[in-house]
């Protein structure tokens, strides 16, 4: 008896979702071979990160009102966090300095200082030819004159020589020199060297800065002592005033370091005659800040070309330079106390350019000649006190050592007496207020006052954020494709001819035609249209 065999097979879409899991999973392994991982999520990260209260705020859990409050304070915490560093950005930009003063710092490195002083009168008035006051009347207002004393209209005199006329009219240092002391030794004209200002011929003891005279002590008689006669006969007597024109009797001097030439008409200070002057002097180290807390000058890596004439950089240097510029655009020459090899502008002039130059000069950083102070400057502070010479037994002595009256001694003679306080000098340094490394500890502190963080919880923030970022770029660069639709049914059909046409079973035609349907009526196909969700085959 013939057995027929029907099997009923079901693909529906619960079979094929494993398929596709484990397809997916095949994929994501290969994926993860193949780059990184998925990103996390905010909660998860939250969870994960050392900022106080993020993980209280963003973390994974129910959305409620203690999440609220904990979000709320964490913003708040933020906000001050982010005022306060504002705060102290604004500060450190401001690029604040104090200065902090040494008083007792290590004996004077630089030895004694150089001193130079010039007389008041810059000419000698018996030292005057007709041919110099003629040259010079601009300068000393005296009228010119021919050999007998009166003016003559076309009166010629060859072309004047100034430096000549200053060598030659200038106060004699041998004349005016009476007696000199050094720390205790005998010192002459000799130990002075000839330097040229605005006062004409001047001279300065202790101008070599390589072979500097040291201080032994402080005090009184270990400095230098000089008495000088300022001749007042040679003052020149007064016919009309120009600017040049000085009624003071005396001498002028600056105390400065032999790096710098000597500024006297603008620095120096003023010592009468009658009296013997002290002046106390203390050396003081100055140190300024560059850019951008001060505005000092500061060396840079390279050399910098030193000023034309001058060894070393300094502020006097630099004014003088600025003269010297102003002189030459305008008069085409120089002043005698300007260096360089330019040609000296004649006396007919000298005054006419002197004034213009001081006037169209300006100071500070306004001026069309600006000159920053040096970062590294060293200065003498003085203190100067005076008593009142000859006394009266003094005065006989000094007029019979001198072959002068008394009248003479106290209207001409003078001492200078200049010591170092002590053998210390004082040092202040302009140091930064407020530093990158105090800014860095400021915000270090605020950070974790207000949100609990550090440098890594920084670095933490920003790989997320750079985690995110790049997988949001991936995605845009390769965007899948769209895949084909599929069958959702997922099952599949085989019809009864094709199973017989593939089947190694016998055909059953005979069975199918002879009217064998009382064979297992329980599978015969209910009565309906085919194609459902099930399907019959045979073998």
């Amino acid at each position: 008896m013939p057995i027929e065999i029907v099997c009923k097979i079901k693909f529906a879409e619960e079979d094929a979702k494993p398929k596709e899991k484990e397809a997916g999973d095949e994929q994501s392994l290969l994926g993860a071979a193949q780059g990184a991982a998925a990103p996390r999520d905010l909660a998860t990260f939250a969870s994960t990160s050392t900022l106080h209260g993020l993980g209280r705020a963003c973390g994974r859990g129910p959305h409620g009102l203690r999440r609220t409050l904990w979000a709320l304070a964490l913003l708040t915490s933020l906000a001050a966090f982010l005022y306060q560093a504002a705060g102290l950005a604004r500060g450190y930009l401001t690029r604040p300095h104090l200065v902090a003063m040494d008083p007792a710092a290590p004996a004077p490195a630089a030895g004694f200082p150089a001193v130079t002083l010039c007389n008041i009168n810059r000419f000698r008035h018996s030292a005057l030819s007709d041919a110099d006051i003629f040259h010079l009347a601009n300068l000393t207002g005296l009228p010119p004159k021919d050999r007998d004393g009166h003016r003559a209209a076309g009166l010629r005199y060859p072309e004047p020589d100034m430096v000549d006329i200053l060598n030659r009219t200038g106060h004699q240092l041998a004349d005016m020199l009476k007696s000199c002391n050094f720390s205790g030794h005998h010192c002459s004209a000799s130990n002075f060297s000839v330097v040229y200002t605005r006062y004409g011929k001047c001279y300065t003891f202790n101008a070599d800065p390589q072979s500097s005279l040291p201080s032994r002590a402080g005090g009184m008689g270990s400095g230098l002592e000089i008495m000088l006669d300022i001749q007042q006969e040679e003052y020149l007597p007064i016919w009309r005033e120009t600017n040049e024109t000085s009624f003071e009797a005396g001498i002028r001097v600056q105390i400065h370091s032999q790096e710098e030439p000597p500024y006297i008409h603008q620095l120096g200070f003023g010592v009468s005659p009658g009296f013997q002057t002290f002046v106390s002097c203390q050396e003081q180290r100055l140190t300024y800040l560059p850019q951008p807390w001060g505005n000092c000058r500061a060396e840079s890596g390279l050399r910098e070309p030193e000023l034309q004439g001058y060894s070393a950089y300094s502020v006097s240097a630099c004014r003088l330079r600025c003269e010297k510029e102003a002189v030459l655009q305008r008069c085409h020459c120089r002043m005698v106390h300007m260096p360089g090899n330019e040609t000296i502008c004649p006396p007919n002039i000298y005054i006419e350019c002197a004034d213009h130059t001081l006037d169209s000069l300006g100071g500070g950083s306004e001026g069309p000649c600006f000159c920053p102070t040096p970062c590294n400057l060293t200065r003498y502070g003085k203190e100067i006190s005076m008593v009142r010479i000859p006394n009266r037994g003094s005065a006989r002595y000094l007029a019979r050592k001198y072959n002068r009256n008394e009248t003479y001694i106290r209207e001409n003679f003078l001492v200078l007496d200049v010591f170092f306080e002590a053998l210390t000098s004082e040092a202040m340094e302009q140091r930064a207020a407020y530093g990158l490394s105090a800014l860095l500890g400021d915000l270090g502190g605020q950070m974790g006052l207000f949100i609990g963080a550090s440098v890594l919880t920084l670095l933490e923030i920003l790989d997320y954020i750079y985690e995110v970022s790049w997988d949001r770029l991936k995605r845009v660069w390769r965007r899948p494709k769209t895949p084909l639709r599929t069958s959702t049914g997922g099952i599949s059909t085989l019809g009864l001819q094709e199973l017989k046409e593939q089947s190694p079973c016998p055909s059953r035609g005979h069975i199918e035609g002879g009217g064998a349907s009382g064979l297992l009526p329980n599978h015969h196909h209910p009565p309906g249209p085919r194609g459902g969700l099930f399907e019959d085959f045979a073998c």
